[in-house]
Parts: structure tokens; C-alpha cells; sequence
């Protein structure tokens, strides 16, 4: 019989819990800035690493044994150019784990931006300006920097993994074992030479006796396009549903809208995300850009099969 996360965990939260952005969003001062930028223009590692020493180890406690999220404000994105940007993106993401490929060609850093695609499966929704609903990502921890916030819309939204799946437990608790089985999950057209389209696992596994999620509901019901994909079952379905209707309900979820050089920082196995539709203003050079970053930490977060990022692909 599964039991709750304790009630008392840090992992366990609601909005409730956080009258004070204080205790999440931290400004980085001028000197953190300088240090970033001396980094992001060609300055070594160790500089950097020394700077933010005590900081990014307490950011690091926040993310694996606190709620497991934090947000960074005043990136310098304005005194860098965008490659020097990136640089200096790369060196926060390694004060806090390993970057790591989140695509076919193993790439660390990631655009994301509305590339006017339609909307269809194995088009992964970061490339659209769609709604996504609440999931995580294939990583330990996954880092968001902000260049250009949409013209309206485009909120993130973020909740406590170990809460919905408290709340899961009291309302059905059949639901949560089923969550424990294996699924199926789309690829997105993104597989290896001869492997197959889909790939199974259970959204939820147990860590040290703690569960952890990794959760894309689209990616599971996606999955039905092939037909050697084992269909969903009614209570899979009713599973999923579940999770996304407590996620989504105000009581559960903390909202926050992105400003230029805000960098939001999630721990995948313990929080969930999701981003509003938006739209865009006419000029590309002015839409909305976020730059995402995968990182591998040395505590295990999510799943095994995942840390590592995406492998390199040999084109087909």
C-alpha cells in the first residue's frame, strides 16, 4: 500500500507556503553580475566557481532537499552579446550539475521560441507558442533564462510534485498504483536507427523509498499513434487526467510571469511546470526567447534512464 509524502517534507508545498517571493527569487548583486559577465567574455571557470561558491550551494540545497525551485534575477543579458550570453549561462548551469543534450544532435543549450509550426504530434511544443500543460523534463534539473518575455501570455506555472501526488492518494489511491506501471511514451520522431517509436516507463518511481515523477501526459497519449504502442487503459487515462485537473487547480500551483534575465531553476523529479499560451509581437528580433538548460547533479533526481540527457542520434 503506497503512503503519503510527509506532510512536513520540503517538497511538499502549495502557494500557501510562499506569502514571500523572498523565500524563492533572489537578485543577483552587481558584483554576481560582473562575475558572469567577466566569465560570459572569456574568463575562466574557476573565477566563476569561486564567486558563487556559498550562493550556488545554497541554490543546490533549495533545489534537492528544499521545494525544488528557485528563480535568479538580473541575469546580464543586456551587457552580453547573445554567444557571450550563452557562455555565461553554460557557467551557472555548472555551478549547479552537468550540462547535458536535449535533442537527436545532443545539443546543451536550447532555443525556445515560437518557430510557427503546426500543431501535430512529433512536433515538440516548445518549438509553438501552444499551452503546455504540467510536466517535467528529461533531467535532474532544468534551467529557464528569459532574453524576451512574450507580448501577453506565456505564464509559468509551478507545482509540487510530491503534493499532487498526496492529494492523488486521498481522492484515489487506485489511480496512484496505476501510475506505478508501465507506459507507453512517443519519441517524436526523434528514435535511433532501429529503435522503436515509442519507449515505456511509469511516470512514477521510488527513489529511496520516495516517489518521484517524471510526467508528459501528451507524450503518453501521443504514443497511440503507433500501432504497436500498447493502448491506454481507462484507468491510465483517468491517471493522467487526474494529475493535470489537481495540478491546474489554483490551490496547488504558484504562477509566475518571466522578465528579462529571470533564470527559473526546477528540480524535474520533484516539481512540475507548465507554460500559457502567448502571443508574439511582429518583430522576430522582440518574441519570445527563452534559453533552456538540462543539468545532471550528482544527487539523483529523476529517472536513470534520463539523466543523461538525449544521446547523440546517427541520422538515418
Amino acid at each position: 500500500m503506497r503512503v503519503e509524502v510527509a506532510a512536513h517534507a520540503p517538497s511538499v508545498w502549495t502557494p500557501r507556503d510562499f506569502p514571500d517571493e523572498a523565500l524563492w527569487s533572489f537578485d543577483l548583486s552587481p558584483a554576481d553580475r560582473q562575475a558572469l559577465i567577466s566569465y560570459g567574455r572569456g574568463g575562466e571557470f574557476t573565477e566563476l566557481a569561486g564567486h558563487f561558491g556559498a550562493a550556488a550551494q545554497g541554490w543546490s540545497e533549495l533545489l534537492s532537499r528544499g521545494p525544488g525551485f528557485v528563480r535568479l534575477r538580473q541575469f546580464p543579458i543586456h551587457e552580453l552579446t547573445e554567444p557571450q550570453t550563452e557562455v555565461a549561462y553554460l557557467g551557472l548551469g555548472r555551478l549547479l550539475g552537468e550540462p547535458v543534450g536535449q535533442d537527436r544532435d545532443a545539443n546543451v543549450l536550447t532555443h525556445i521560441r515560437d518557430e510557427r509550426l503546426p500543431a501535430a504530434a512529433g512536433v515538440r511544443k516548445y518549438r509553438t507558442n501552444l499551452r503546455q500543460d504540467f510536466h517535467s523534463d528529461g533531467s535532474d534539473l532544468v534551467g529557464l533564462l528569459c532574453l524576451h518575455p512574450a507580448a501577453a501570455g506565456g505564464e509559468s506555472r509551478i507545482v509540487s510534485a510530491h503534493a499532487v501526488y498526496n492529494e492523488m492518494l486521498a481522492r484515489a489511491p487506485e489511480l496512484v498504483e496505476v501510475m506505478y506501471q508501465p507506459m507507453p511514451w512517443d519519441r517524436n520522431d526523434e528514435q535511433g536507427a532501429g529503435e522503436p517509436p515509442f519507449f515505456e516507463l511509469p511516470p512514477i518511481t521510488d527513489l529511496g523509498g520516495t516517489p518521484r515523477l517524471f510526467f508528459i501526459a501528451w507524450y503518453i497519449r501521443d504514443s497511440q499513434r503507433h500501432s504497436d504502442a500498447p493502448r491506454l487503459t481507462g484507468k491510465q487515462r483517468a491517471a493522467l487526467d487526474l494529475v493535470e485537473q489537481i495540478a491546474n487547480d489554483p490551490a496547488f500551483h504558484i504562477e509566475m510571469r518571466f522578465e528579462p534575465g529571470d533564470v527559473q531553476l526546477l528540480n524535474n523529479a520533484v516539481v512540475l511546470h507548465s507554460r500559457e499560451a502567448y502571443t508574439d509581437v511582429a518583430d522576430p528580433a522582440r518574441r519570445r526567447h527563452l534559453l533552456r538548460l538540462w543539468l545532471k547533479t550528482t544527487t539523483a533526481a529523476t529517472h536513470e534512464l534520463l539523466r543523461g540527457g538525449v544521446p547523440r542520434q546517427r541520422r538515418r
